[in-house]
């Protein structure tokens, strides 16, 4: 199991907790942020905050080569069924470099994307949610 469903299972975890599964520069690409979020304090902070908006569980993990896996989770945000799949990348060391992940339906991850920017504050600025036309 990988340890970022593992942690996420525990139902307790915190954002020290992702912190050590984090390299210092990883980077996570989200569809709910228009800007890429790099660095271990931030976007620990962004999966410690995530796990407290939606309920469900991962149904699916598929190991793609030494460094990176794939997992499928399903549930539910305000009443609303939602699904995301995330591509994990990890470095020689197992730390995360790199995640990506995305989420359907739309209606869903917008919900999800409202809730989050509500959670995060000041914590991720502005400019990270929407474009500056």
């Amino acid at each position: 199991m990988h340890a970022i469903r593992k942690l996420r299972e525990s139902g307790h975890a915190t954002v020290a907790d992702y912190e050590k599964l984090l390299a210092p520069n990883v980077v996570f690409h989200s569809p709910v942020l228009i800007r890429t979020a790099e660095g271990r304090a931030v976007v620990a902070k962004i999966f410690a905050t995530s796990t407290t908006l939606r309920e469900g569980a991962y149904t699916g993990e598929w190991k793609l080569d030494d460094r990176r896996t794939l997992l499928r989770w399903k549930g539910i945000i305000q009443g609303h069924e939602l699904e995301s799949f995330d591509l994990i990348e990890e470095n020689d060391e197992g730390l995360i470099v790199d995640r990506t992940i995305a989420f359907r339906p739309m209606p869903a991850a917008k919900l999800f994307r409202d809730a989050m920017r509500a959670a995060m504050g000041s914590a991720i600025p502005d400019d990270f949610w929407e474009y500056s036309n």
